[in-house]
């Protein structure tokens, strides 16, 4: 496997999914904006939309691909057997947690958006709503279980690239919107859904020549399946922690209108850069560390872990000045349109801002926690998970009435930083990790490129401000433009400071 090449591919089809994701969202600005419908509609979206994040964002990979790797390093039976047990045992469950929220939905919202309870209007539509979106999750979730199948084999583009199925559908429905009215919302909602379905039949067609399911009632209880499950909820906690974080995020948000919708679009902003600085580098590490660890190669460990941090710091450290350099700008300029007024720009900047401190610990978490998975350690990543959580309810509940909304980015971004910090003391402190002789060097390039970069990325916002106004037509391809012509500074830079490597790209990890 080349890092890189493998991440590239990865990122490639993820930032497709994000531009039509960021396309998506602007329509639903322009008609939703970020009213009462809007906070209901993300709400509903936002529960299924957390699992699939959770399940495929690499969270299902870390308890599936070291256990599925050990099995097929047994033999291909052996790797079968694993796999449909665990198939026939998820459905069972998934289906059951589907079922039984559907028939309490009411007290479901109340416990995930209590604010709502003091409108009974916008409780009502939320309900509705989230029960037609809900049986996203049982699709999503198996979709990562065949997506995991395919990683484990080293094929990134088919998984990474399906995502994208429910971003077409949700577009097509929004360019309906003049012909939908008051019922665009519900048609999107159900949008959600068949996306799911479309996705798992998507996945399923290109995994059957690696694996295909044998559906039965009767699942083997053996070992192997349990203490599988037993990593699996730590996993999905410990890796989603991000997720879990800005839901917790948005429960708080409920009380104070229009709260949620300005951490919903400061969200998407963010999450294109964490996608492919934490996501794509932690789905692709992941297998072949896991190989290695089980192999016990410990160069191949220590070259392919250094190689995926600078990689990391890399691509995010850039992202993070740039953020916090034109938060608003950029806002602006992606969603500033329609019902999404000059206010919805102001508050939804301020959120990203915050949320951009926390950017490199976002990613860092991502690939710290890989490491640990591999070792098929899924329990230590969770603790701090748990105190990370902690931390960020604790300091949004004690300040969110002083400051309001502002404080959810906040505390995500402290309890985030926490986080990073015990798991890098943890690595180290179990060898798990060890810094090459040439890291130091490559991390002070990668510093000097960033902060080189990023003053000459300012000097562009301020000279070309007035095309960057609320209404200036010219807003969007103006960002573009000069994100555009940044990264390529920073990539000449980096090659110059020998930052970044060509030679790099044809390595083999």
């Amino acid at each position: 496997m080349n890092l890189i090449k493998s991440t590239s591919t990865f990122s490639f089809f993820v930032l497709i999914s994000r531009i039509l994701g960021y396309l998506r969202d602007v329509l639903i600005a322009i008609y939703l904006g970020s009213g009462p419908i809007a906070d209901a509609f993300f709400v509903a979206f936002r529960i299924p939309n957390t699992f699939r994040r959770l399940f495929s964002e690499g969270t299902f990979n870390s308890a599936f691909i070291p256990s599925y790797i050990s099995e097929l390093n047994k033999g291909k039976n052996e790797a079968k057997n694993f796999a449909d047990n665990v198939f026939n045992f998820l459905s069972f469950v998934l289906l059951l947690i589907v079922l039984i929220i559907e028939i309490f939905m009411p007290w479901f919202i109340l416990l995930i958006a209590p604010g709502f309870s003091e409108d009974y209007e916008k409780l009502e539509a939320t309900i509705i709503l989230t029960r037609i979106t809900f049986p996203f999750l049982f699709f999503v979730s198996l979709s990562s279980f065949f997506s995991a199948i395919l990683n484990s084999h080293n094929k990134f583009a088919i998984a990474s690239a399906a995502p994208i199925i429910l971003n077409i559908l949700l577009i097509i429905t929004l360019l309906f919107a003049n012909y939908l009215n008051d019922g665009l919302v519900y048609y999107l909602c159900y949008a959600v859904s068949i996306s799911g379905v479309l996705q798992l039949l998507f996945l399923i067609f290109f995994t059957k020549k690696l694996y295909f399911p044998k559906f039965s009632l009767k699942i083997d209880f053996s070992s192997k399946l349990k203490i599988f499950f037993k990593k699996l909820f730590p996993s999905i906690f410990s890796s989603g922690v991000t997720q879990i974080n800005i839901l917790v995020g948005t429960i708080i948000a409920s009380f104070q209108a229009s709260a949620v919708s300005y951490l919903y679009y400061a969200d998407r902003i963010y999450q294109i850069n964490l996608a492919i600085a934490g996501i794509a580098i932690g789905t692709v590490l992941l297998p072949n560390l896991s190989k290695y660890v089980e192999k016990k190669n410990q160069q191949k460990i220590i070259f392919i872990q250094n190689k995926s941090l600078e990689l990391s710091l890399f691509l995010s450290l850039p992202a993070t000045a740039a953020l916090l350099i034109a938060s608003e700008q950029i806002t602006s300029a992606l969603f500033g349109y329609g019902s999404f007024d000059h206010l919805s720009v102001k508050n939804s900047a301020k959120a990203l801002y915050y949320f951009a401190f926390g950017l490199p610990a976002f990613a860092l978490i991502k690939v710290f926690s890989s490491y640990i998975f591999a070792r098929q350690n899924t329990k230590t990543p969770f603790k701090f998970s748990v105190y990370s959580v902690a931390i960020n309810i604790l300091i949004s509940v004690l300040f969110f009435q002083k400051i309001g909304f502002i404080i959810i980015p906040i505390a995500t971004t402290i309890s985030s930083w926490i986080n990073a910090t015990l798991l890098f003391v943890f690595i180290i402190q179990k060898k798990y990790f060890t810094f090459s002789d040439s890291f130091i060097y490559s991390f002070m390039k990668i510093i000097f490129s960033s902060l080189f970069t990023s003053f000459i990325f300012y000097q562009f916002i301020n000279y070309f401000r007035d095309f960057l106004t609320y209404k200036n037509d010219y807003k969007l391809i103006t960002i573009v433009m000069i994100v555009l012509a940044t990264f390529i500074i920073y990539v000449l830079i980096s090659i110059l400071t020998k930052a970044f490597k060509i030679s790099d790209i044809k390595l083999k990890y």
